[in-house]
């Protein structure tokens, strides 16, 4: 029986922590889980902390190969950004990115995370050419989901994957992103180079890989790579 040690990003949670209990029973082997936000595993990693698998978005993924830390990659699922308010509150119109645009600069306040999702969305307000006027009114969150400090009813609007929303108490997910303004995310698993256990690192990806698990992912608000 091995340890597998997992550094994951909060994106892949939900189904992970589905699975894992399952995948424990089933191969005999314990798993060890640190939730890390993306900006904080990438430092850590960069700084030399070794791991067996890394659960991260693909460019990260990929950033962290050409760095010679990651050896190998295996993607696991795509996720569209999410658009969520507080429970009961109402529903700003979000069907095309013009009408996103009004809903945002309407809104008292916005959240989003330091995540993909978040330097998504700090570019497309850039685009938009409402950055600067949304500046004052933004909060962005580390290590908590955005979803939460709108359910404290400490901004207006949150943003965040929608895998990450979905288990949130005490909001109401409006939808994704229009379609005309959606970005779709890859996270993958990365086997780390110095990897202590890469042969069980391996099997835990192929059972995350398995026709068995895709019910899970897609009832956690993402779909199958």
């Amino acid at each position: 029986m091995s340890e597998i040690k997992v550094m994951a990003s909060a994106a892949f949670k939900e189904a992970y922590l589905e699975l894992v209990p399952e995948f424990e029973r089933t191969a005999g082997h314990k798993v060890m889980t640190m939730w890390v936000p993306s900006v904080q595993m990438m430092s850590r990693l960069k700084g030399g902390e070794i791991v067996d698998l890394v659960i991260l978005s693909a460019d990260s993924l990929d950033e962290l190969i050409k760095a010679g830390i990651v050896a190998e990659r295996f993607d696991l699922a795509k996720s569209g950004i999410g658009v969520a308010v507080r429970a009961g509150a109402p529903k700003p119109d979000i069907s095309s990115g013009e009408a996103l645009k009004r809903a945002v600069l309407a809104a008292k306040s916005i959240v989003y995370s330091t995540g993909p999702s978040g330097i998504y969305l700090a570019g497309l307000f850039q685009r938009m050419g409402i950055a600067e006027e949304l500046k004052p009114k933004i909060k962005q969150v580390q290590g908590e989901p955005a979803g939460a400090v709108v359910a404290r009813g400490e901004a207006e609007i949150g943003f965040q994957q929608v895998s990450e929303l979905l288990p949130v108490a005490g909001i109401d997910l409006i939808g994704p992103l229009p379609a005309d303004v959606q970005q779709i995310t890859l996270f993958s698993a990365g086997l780390h180079a110095g990897a202590k256990e890469p042969d069980a690192a391996r099997a835990l990806v192929k059972f995350f890989r398995a026709p068995a698990a895709v019910p899970v992912i897609r009832k956690k608000g993402m779909e199958p790579a």
